[in-house]
Formats: structure tokens, C-alpha cells, sequence
């Protein structure tokens, strides 16, 4: 694993890190975006443009936020979008899906997104 995404993006998903990626490693969910553990070549990248401070480096994701690292992972996997390794992010590729983690987040209304972007 090399970043992860975590609970600022959902409902926001702001895009800048799919912009910034070298190796188009983001995709886009439902609700949030992950990123693939073995498709991230760890340039952090995506880290230094989130504006609301979602990506982390897997190794400094605090205790409480851990299961995002799963979130990541499994989005890829047969329990979500079964879309296993697809090689690179392509123009359209997108699911209406989230990892169970991430669709269970109580949803942010929108002067609550504005804020989190802001910051």
C-alpha cells in the first residue's frame, strides 16, 4: 500500500489528486475516491494537492482512521466494483459504488462540503 484516502473526501471529492497522478492510480466511487495500492508509485503527488487533507501515507494513518486502508484496498476487489487491477484510470471509468466503510458515512450536506474545501 502507499496512500490512502480517507473520510474528508467523501461528498466532496474535490479531483485535484486524479489531475496530479502520474500513473491515473484514483478512481472515482459514489462518494469518494480510492486509490489503488498497487498501482500508487508512492510520488506523493495527490498528497500536496488535496485541499481538504484526505490522502495519507498508509504508515501514518492514525488507529481511528485504519479502515481506510481496507477501503482502499477492497473498493478494487469482487465485494465492490470487481474491477481487481484495471492498469490505470480511463476517461468514463467510474462506479456509482463505495466500499461499505464509505457508503455507511453519515452524508455531509452542502455548506458542510464548502467548509471542509475551504480548509
Amino acid at each position: 500500500m502507499a496512500y490512502v484516502i480517507t473520510d474528508p473526501c467523501i461528498d466532496v471529492k474535490d479531483g485535484d489528486c486524479t489531475t496530479a497522478c502520474p500513473v491515473d492510480c484514483i478512481y472515482e466511487g459514489g462518494r469518494s475516491f480510492y486509490i489503488h495500492p498497487d498501482e500508487c508509485i508512492n510520488c506523493g503527488l495527490c498528497l500536496s494537492v488535496c485541499p481538504v487533507d484526505a490522502i495519507l501515507w498508509d504508515e501514518d494513518v492514525p488507529p481511528e482512521k485504519q479502515v481506510y486502508i481496507t477501503a482502499n484496498r477492497d473498493f478494487f476487489g469482487a465485494e465492490v466494483t470487481g474491477w481487481g487491477a484495471p492498469g490505470g484510470w480511463e476517461k468514463g471509468r467510474a462506479s456509482p459504488l463505495d466500499h461499505p466503510v464509505i457508503a455507511a458515512f453519515p452524508p455531509r450536506d452542502r455548506v458542510e462540503q464548502r467548509c471542509d474545501a475551504v480548509r
